[in-house]
């Protein structure tokens, strides 16, 4: 007789032999030049930022360690207060945070969308995204990555007893590093007034736009952007996420957001570092050069090896197109001392499964031009 985890057993044998099985990465090494990490300005390893920020505070004076409760219930509101004010500054709007991306995109899309919201996400946005759709009961249809043609023509064709449309996209997308254009989405917005425009800018925020703001801000019309989603965990060397704005939509999310409702608010510490980095992160316009230096640097290295056309991003997918083939050149690349792990289904489409080489201006010239090095010599 089968017992009850013998499906279980059945779906890891299954994972197991088409080689997408996942485990845990190896410990730290120190030898080795890491690819693998969101960290893209380099701020994680900074002692003299932790420095300072502990100097700045002193151990009696430091930020709760835990809030103990939810947003709506903790008492000591006033690092979340100061942080919320200083994005709104930046950004021209009010500011709301969540305690991850994950939150932020499952949490807002499930309390903006319902049954009279015909929601159309980008094909390749990310499992967050989709997760918030499904939660939301909404209709919904996805069009072919970054064809605005097509986006054009499935809103023009929305039935008219939809009150909303809500159109997602990313700004940089996670496992292909290429950009939406902003401008052209909030065209469209101005195309049917049903039209509220969500850009995810994950991989955006602290690397591209007016002192790493984001596309968003660097697009004509930021505020024609009705939600923007920053995250903290990746450039600005944290944790938790934030979503730019306005008063009405705050208050709703306030309300209804269940992610943000129901969950232990992010710890007061945790915050008042974030809020201090980003203000350091928004005069890092060196750094930022310095990681788009290292993406055409790795660029050129990919499009000689592949014979294909490298994109300069921060994020840079050599496709292999088979997963096992995908583990064996992640352990070749680690056996010379390159740290870059293998991408694979579910998180990529079949077919395209891949390395992710993830930049960081922590990385030095000599580094890329080792990694580049070794691209070009295996071809």
């Amino acid at each position: 007789m089968r017992t009850s985890t013998s499906r279980l057993h059945d779906e890891l044998d299954r994972l197991k032999a088409t080689s997408n099985f996942r485990t845990f990465p190896s410990a730290d090494a120190t030898d080795v030049i890491d690819l693998t990490s969101n960290d893209y300005l380099g701020l994680a390893a900074r002692t003299d930022l932790r420095d300072e920020f502990t100097d700045r505070y002193g151990n009696l004076r430091m930020p709760a360690l835990t809030s103990s409760a939810s947003r709506l219930l903790a008492s000591c509101q006033h690092e979340y207060h100061a942080f919320e004010t200083l994005l709104a500054d930046c950004y021209g709007r009010e500011a709301l945070l969540l305690n991850s991306g994950y939150h932020a995109n499952v949490g807002i899309i499930q309390a903006l969308a319902d049954k009279r919201t015909m929601i159309v996400a980008d094909r390749l946005v990310h499992a967050s995204i989709i997760d918030g759709i499904r939660l939301s009961g909404a209709q919904f249809t996805r069009f072919p990555h970054n064809d605005f043609n097509r986006l054009e023509r499935i809103v023009a064709d929305v039935p008219a007893d939809f009150d909303r449309i809500l159109v997602i996209a990313e700004s940089v997308y996670s496992m292909d590093g290429d950009r939406a254009d902003i401008d052209r989405l909030i065209n469209l917005r101005r195309s049917d007034p049903r039209v509220m425009l969500y850009v995810d800018e994950a991989h955006g925020v602290g690397v591209e736009g007016p002192a790493g703001l984001g596309l968003v801000a660097a697009s004509k019309v930021p505020a024609e952007v009705d939600i923007v989603i920053g995250t903290l965990g990746k450039a600005l060397a944290s944790s938790g996420a934030f979503a730019i704005v306005d008063d009405t939509v705050k208050q709703y999310l306030v309300n209804k957001a269940r992610s943000l409702i129901f969950s232990t608010a992010l710890p007061p510490a945790c915050v008042a570092w974030s809020n201090f980095l980003f203000g350091k992160m928004m005069a890092m316009d060196a750094e930022r050069d310095t990681l788009r230096r290292h993406a055409r640097t790795l660029a050129a290295a990919i499009a000689a090896a592949t014979s294909r056309e490298g994109i300069e991003s921060h994020i840079q997918p050599l496709i292999i197109g088979d997963a096992a083939a995908t583990i064996a050149r992640s352990r070749e690349l680690l056996e010379r001392g390159v740290k870059v792990l293998p991408i694979r289904t579910p998180t990529v489409p079949p077919g395209s499964e891949r390395l992710r080489f993830s930049l960081s201006a922590g990385l030095t010239d000599a580094d890329i031009a080792r990694v580049s090095g070794i691209l070009t010599e295996q071809g």
